[in-house]
């Protein structure tokens, strides 16, 4: 029997999603993308009586509008980079980038499926794409504004937290793989793979997070009137003078939260139906010790242009290995038969002992899988070791 029913209701038609919740009475909403957040989700479901994990609008901006958030870092004196200009124009953005130091980091301000930045190493490149971006409108609206910043050395980590507006509770960190190729090589996606390991965030490091961007975020926010409730992701830069905020995602991130979820030793809906009560115990979460990987596997052409309904086979036998689950993403049924649907079709997640054992699990189920021009990368948690160094 089937766990859950799939509804045809656009993600970013808030209207249409209420007025199905108005028919089923759900006991508890959680958002997973990004565009019913930032068009309102979590305003029309409250001001309905619904439970709902999710931010309200205007603390959606966090993630709606990279301007936004930047502003806000600099107003709160949350470690972050440079930044060389908010700009409007292309023009203006051409200009800016004789005014910055390469590599420079360009941002398109709004929502870009994970496709909006670039770290760009020279001149001609960085025209290119805010050419593409802002004159040729690639990305559509969200491309309107640009932000150009400094580009940091390091290592990155997902650091993700749950608030119930008061409380917080972070979750296991993770480390998320943006590019399309191994290597670190290609195009930005919205992730091909993440890990979580215990020894991903040593404790003193840890402790600098939560003091110096974690607490200074949710007391910006309240000193602002900025009410929020759900998942607040902090993709950081882990540099040399110490953890810097990159991005900020109003929600779990994928797939870093296959890699999280492999890890919990506690009832999930039990402890979001706290939050979106208001009464977040930060006791009930507990981790399984060890580790926990996710591969993801995409179609041909992905992050471009990518191909669909190729038929996927293996996925019984590769189930079959101990700790793994094929988790679905752009997939459809069609009779007793799976296809693709989307660019990030499958992420194969395994859990271990050790992070060797996690991996080599996820890989094994990924080789027994095929659907034509499938791709993975295959270096995701190569580079996994202690961060220790970068929290002296």
């Amino acid at each position: 029997a089937a766990d859950a029913e799939c509804v045809a209701i656009d993600a970013g038609d808030v209207a249409g999603l209420a007025a199905f919740a108005e028919k089923m009475q759900p006991d508890l909403t959680v958002v997973g993308p990004e565009l019913p957040l930032v068009n309102g989700i979590g305003d029309a479901f409250r001001d309905r009586g619904w439970a709902i994990i999710g931010p309200s609008k205007q603390a959606a901006q966090l993630e709606g509008s990279k301007i936004f958030a930047k502003e806000f870092l600099q107003r709160h004196n949350i470690p972050n980079g440079k930044m060389y200009g908010a700009l409007e124009s292309a023009q203006d953005a051409y200009d800016a980038l004789h005014k910055a130091t390469f590599p420079v980091v360009i941002k398109a301000d709004g929502l870009c499926a994970g496709k909006g930045v670039l770290v760009a190493h020279h001149l001609d490149e960085a025209r290119g794409f805010i050419g593409r971006v802002m004159e040729k409108n690639e990305l559509g609206a969200g491309g309107k504004r640009v932000l150009l910043e400094e580009a940091f050395q390091g290592d990155e980590l997902s650091f993700i937290f749950l608030t119930d507006g008061k409380s917080y509770a972070p979750l296991v960190p993770t480390r998320d793989h943006k590019r399309v190729y191994d290597g670190n090589q290609g195009p930005n996606t919205g992730g091909m793979g993440a890990y979580s390991t215990d020894d991903l965030l040593p404790e003193p490091l840890r402790k600098t997070i939560l003091a110096t961007i974690v607490e200074p975020t949710l007391a910006g926010l309240a000193a602002e009137g900025i009410p929020y409730q759900g998942f607040l992701y902090v993709g950081l830069m882990l540099t040399s003078s110490g953890p810097k905020v990159l991005e900020f995602n109003c929600r779990l991130g994928d797939p870093e939260t296959q890699a999280i979820v492999a890890r919990m030793d506690f009832d999930l809906a039990d402890v979001l139906q706290d939050v979106a009560s208001g009464n977040l115990q930060t006791s009930k979460l507990r981790w399984r010790p060890g580790a926990s990987a996710c591969v993801v596997l995409a179609s041909g052409g992905y992050p471009g242009r990518f191909e669909m309904g190729k038929k996927i086979e293996g996925l019984t036998g590769a189930e079959q290995i101990t700790g793994v689950k094929a988790l679905h993403a752009g997939t459809q049924r069609v009779g007793d038969e799976i296809f693709t649907s989307g660019g990030r079709v499958l992420g194969v997640t395994s859990v271990g002992p050790t992070l060797g054992a996690a991996l080599g699990s996820a890989y094994a189920a990924a080789e027994k899988i095929h659907f034509e021009r499938m791709h993975y990368r295959k270096d995701i948690g190569r580079r996994a070791s202690s961060l220790r160094a970068s929290g002296n």
